[in-house]
């Protein structure tokens, strides 16, 4: 299924939304976005984007605007998953794949057996936020390690002091978002390992507004969603760092920000967010989307809830781009891309590509 976007909402929390403002856009897109040249010298194709529920609002945003600025071009933008979305990119039906993670070495092999030459581009950051009530005073820091025992499936913990025993006796109250979010699927899988482990006895809403609602008045809640929408926020709540250091010494504590996020430190719950081009589909349409979602993708972000790239790394990543430089940077199997600094990374395979 396909969306074609001329007006719509910038923010989705989840599939079930996704579906249905895909369904309203495509309405709207038959009324007011026919096909052809409205005079002005733009591009009048059209530029077919499959893939990542994750990726899909900034891809939509950037659509929305793209189509703005270029009446006569077209963009449709499907909802397949990243796995379904390269499925369908790497047998040559769709010119760009959103992707919330990169492409893995088996998918690499299907393209070189295809024969598609892509270039790998990174869009934004997806960083995620814990909180609990503005007025708790008894954690400032989380491990991974807790955030693990307190939301993996069929967890016993139910009070603070089950988590630390210098916590108080008191009850915790869990609120995240509903199972069909992407926001859903990347806490567990960075947390937990898995895509979709985890304890369902907790207050789940696809709404951030409800999930910030209950922890704001929930004095022993905790809850995770979005960190530009905590930014939106922040007077309401209270937001906790992440240690990965499972022993819990503290010092490796980190609090989210958009500089944490960009410098890599923010771990595991940060991560480059990715579009894939194929090369054979470049035409005028689709490199004029490309070069217009790398100069707008920074300022769209933080609308639809993830953290924005320095116009420095943006500008490395249009040099890839206008260079047509194909291949992986990050689908490396030696490569965690939680935390990953993408301009160092993007350095770094420069470096390596003048030394060869």
């Amino acid at each position: 299924m396909t969306s074609s976007c001329c007006s719509c909402s910038r923010r989705f929390s989840g599939v079930s939304a996704l579906w249905a403002g895909a369904l309203l856009v495509l309405s709207m897109g038959l009324v007011g976005c026919g096909g052809g040249s409205d005079g002005s010298g733009g591009p009048s194709g059209s530029v077919s984007v499959d893939g990542s529920s994750t990726v899909f609002p900034l891809t939509e945003a950037v659509a929305e605007e793209f189509m703005r600025a270029n009446r006569g071009a077209r963009v449709t933008v499907g909802v397949s998953g990243t796995g379904g979305g390269f499925s369908k990119f790497l047998r040559g039906e769709t010119a760009v794949n959103n992707a919330s993670r990169p492409i893995s070495p088996g998918e690499i092999e299907k393209a070189e057996a295809n024969d598609i030459e892509f270039i790998e581009l990174p869009v934004a950051y997806d960083g995620l936020a814990v909180t609990v009530h503005p007025d708790n005073d008894w954690v400032d820091c989380l491990t991974v390690e807790e955030l693990r025992r307190i939301w993996e499936p069929n967890s016993e913990i139910d009070n603070w002091n089950q988590v630390r025993d210098d916590f108080p006796d008191r009850e915790i109250e869990l609120y995240g978002p509903g199972t069909a979010s992407g926001t859903y699927d990347y806490f567990t899988e960075a947390i937990m390992g898995e895509s979709g482990a985890s304890r369902s006895d907790f207050t789940a809403s696809e709404d951030d507004n409800v999930l910030v609602q209950g922890i704001e008045g929930t004095e022993g809640a905790l809850g995770y969603f979005g960190l530009a929408y905590y930014e939106n926020n922040a007077d309401k709540l209270k937001v906790l760092g992440i240690d990965p250091d499972e022993r819990g010494s503290g010092a490796s504590c980190v609090t989210p920000s958009a500089e944490t996020v960009n410098d890599g430190s923010y771990r595991p719950l940060s991560r480059p967010l990715f579009i894939y081009v194929n090369t054979a589909k470049l035409d005028e349409t689709a490199e004029a989307f490309g070069d217009f979602y790398l100069q707008n993708a920074g300022d769209l972000a933080p609308d639809v809830g993830y953290v924005g790239m320095p116009d420095s790394t943006y500008a490395l990543v249009r040099q890839r781009f206008q260079n047509r430089t194909t291949g992986t940077v990050f689908g490396r199997e030696d490569l965690d891309v939680a935390g990953v600094q993408v301009a160092e990374t993007l350095r770094n395979a420069a470096r390596a590509d003048t030394t060869e």
